[in-house]
Parts: C-alpha cells; sequence; structure tokens
C-alpha cells in the first residue's frame, strides 16, 4: 500500500500521493515553485489512516507549480420557447496544474 492523503484546495477535495500530477483551482505562485497545500483532512502511510478533526495536525503536502492553464469553454445557454428570450453565456475556469512533492 502507498502513503497517501486527503486534500482541500479550491473548495475541492483530492485524494493525492506522492508523485502524482492533477489540477487545482489557480493558485497564487509562478511555475516551478513549491506551494503548501491547503487542509489536510485525512493522512495514510498504507497501514494506518490517521482523519483529522477537521484537520490533521502537523501533516503537510507539499505541492510543485507545473504551469498555469485554462479549462475547456463551457457554455451555458437557457431559453423559454415561444417567448424570445435566449440567453448564452461562456466560461473558462482558471486552472493551475501541480506535481504532488512530498506527503509529510
Amino acid at each position: 500500500m502507498e502513503a497517501y492523503a486527503i486534500v482541500e484546495t479550491g473548495g475541492k477535495q483530492y485524494r493525492v500521493a506522492a508523485g502524482d500530477t492533477l489540477e487545482v483551482e489557480h493558485l497564487d505562485a509562478e511555475a516551478g515553485q513549491h506551494v503548501d497545500a491547503g487542509a489536510v483532512l485525512a493522512v495514510s502511510d498504507g497501514n494506518a489512516l490517521v482523519i483529522g478533526a477537521p484537520t490533521v495536525a502537523g501533516a503537510k503536502v507539499v505541492f510543485s507549480v507545473v504551469e498555469h492553464k485554462r479549462g475547456p469553454k463551457l457554455i451555458n445557454f437557457k431559453k423559454r420557447r415561444r417567448k424570445g428570450y435566449e440567453r448564452r453565456v461562456g466560461h473558462r475556469q482558471e486552472l493551475t496544474v501541480v506535481k504532488v512533492e512530498s506527503i509529510a
């Protein structure tokens, strides 16, 4: 079994292990910088699982920022039939690609 952690960043929760690459909500850091993850909710060393209430004291997950990018374009389209009402709004989320360096 491998060591993993459950972290919360950008209002979302992720299960991460050392060496994983994932896309999270935009972080204010330059590419190549090391950033601490948000709240660490749970940590497992492969045998025992420690669950925080609400966070695990002393637990730390370090991310390395790989790049910044934008997500896919999402279209929100509203229409009321026979009323002549149409509304179209597009959105692209700002994302940060991070690599998990270490779990401590």
